[in-house]
């Protein structure tokens, strides 16, 4: 019974949050409540509030991670962006066609992806393509493109996403072979959608940001500079220490505000607060944060609830084929985060029935690491634009949802066809 109080929950929840602009209500505050209240269900039903206690301190210390990462690189990017940083890189685009620049900017945010991963590349192309396009509609559109580029750049590489570093982490995949199957679907993933919208552009001129005609410093030169390799060096330090990656990125911001507090030291008192980190974390979007950590709580507790394993078990059973039950995961990725519906399919599945490399694993790689894109909230990629571009559900629903559905059956198709042809 309890349960499905809990999924009324967060279907309700969920429902209020699609809602945000008719209703005038923050999204952040319903996805807190929803939070709050699928976890007082779960007290509830826990034999021992001391038990139940420490389940929420451990999911909270997973979704604390995501936040503090997601906090320092967003201060790294409004460092940069304050130092007039990005003036170096915009300066350098000089076309003003609306196709040539979404071209520019997918493929930018495909390769980069792969680099660094999907949430911290839709942070950086946001803040850079809202330096050169100077209205609102465009930038949504933009914004909506680098979700979609993003999470599937990030699929094909094995620090990409956090669905495909599970998978790499728990053995089921290898870092040659994910790359080497996954590429060519990830890249059709991101095609389809980039093809549509340049022909929906097509002949279209943009006027660039009066915002990007700023000086272009040696001081916003080194800060770029010191910003990208930070963020660079963060799947680098998770490689060599084995920490998670937020204490990478902690590192990172440290190292930036040293180095920045070091550059300004001689200044006047007002300068070096205008480019101090002190004044970049007052711009961070932190409803944008708070909705964030309701969202993932909300989620975990449907993990606890055991929901998210339920529904993987009875696709298993009812679905029977690996290609329909990996699409079906990627759509319900959409809807709730991918990472305990990944995790919840690792438990069912042992590698004595699909050992490392199996086509299974790769194929649910990438389609629980695309298909959050066709609905904002579904990636941590689409979370966080949503907040830095203040884009509604519904906006994105009609405007950029199907371009990335038609570019997740796209790349469905093109692994199934690439699988059919290289292994039979």
């Amino acid at each position: 019974m309890i349960v499905s109080f809990v999924i009324l929950v967060f279907v309700l929840g969920y429902f209020l949050i699609a809602i945000e602009h008719s209703i005038h209500i923050n999204k952040a505050a319903p996805a807190l409540m929803m939070a709050v209240i699928c976890w007082l269900f779960f007290f509830m039903e826990s034999a021992s509030p001391e038990v139940a206690y420490e389940t929420l301190l451990h999911h909270l210390g997973e979704v604390s991670s995501i936040l503090f990462f997601l906090l320092g690189a967003m201060t790294i990017v409004e460092m940069i962006d304050l130092h007039g940083g990005f003036n170096v890189i915009t300066e350098r685009i000089t076309t003003n066609s609306k196709s040539i620049l979404l071209v520019i900017v997918s493929v930018l945010t495909f390769f980069l992806s792969a680099l660094l991963d999907n949430l911290t590349t839709a942070i950086v192309m946001a803040s850079l393509c809202s330096r050169l396009l100077s209205e609102r509609n465009d930038k949504m559109m933009f914004a909506g493109m680098i979700v979609i580029a993003a999470n599937s750049g990030g699929a094909w590489s094995p620090i990409g996403d956090v669905t495909t570093t599970m998978l790499w982490i728990g053995n089921q995949i290898t870092a040659f072979n994910v790359v080497r199957m996954l590429i060519l679907p990830s890249i059709m993933v991101c095609l389809i959608p980039t093809i549509i919208l340049m022909w929906k552009f097509k002949g279209c001129q943009f006027e660039q940001n009066s915002k990007n005609k700023g000086a272009n410093t040696l001081e916003g030169k080194v800060v770029l500079a010191l910003g990208l390799l930070s963020l660079i060096f963060v799947p680098v330090f998770k490689a060599i220490t084995h920490m998670p990656p937020f204490m990478g990125m902690l590192f990172s911001l440290s190292l930036m505000w040293m180095v920045t507090s070091l550059m300004h030291f001689r200044k006047n008192p007002d300068i070096k607060q205008r480019y101090s980190v002190t004044h970049a974390l007052q711009k961070i979007d932190v409803p944008g944060i708070l909705f964030f950590l309701g969202i993932l709580l909300a989620v975990a507790a449907l993990q606890e609830f055991d929901i998210l394993r339920t529904m993987a078990a009875f696709m298993a059973d009812k679905l029977k084929d690996e290609f329909l039950i990996g699409t079906v995961l990627g759509f319900l990725s959409g809807i709730v985060d991918n990472v305990p519906l990944v995790a919840a399919t690792q438990g069912m599945y042992d590698l004595s029935v699909y050992p490392t490399d199996h086509y299974f694993w790769e194929f649910l790689a990438l389609t629980t690491g695309t298909g959050g894109s066709t609905i904002i909230i579904g990636s941590a990629a689409g979370v966080a634009i949503m907040g830095i571009q203040n884009i509604s559900f519904i906006w994105y629903l009609k405007k950029i949802s199907l371009l990335a559905l038609l570019g997740f059956v796209g790349g469905v198709l093109t692994y199934i066809l690439q699988y059919h042809i290289l292994l039979h």
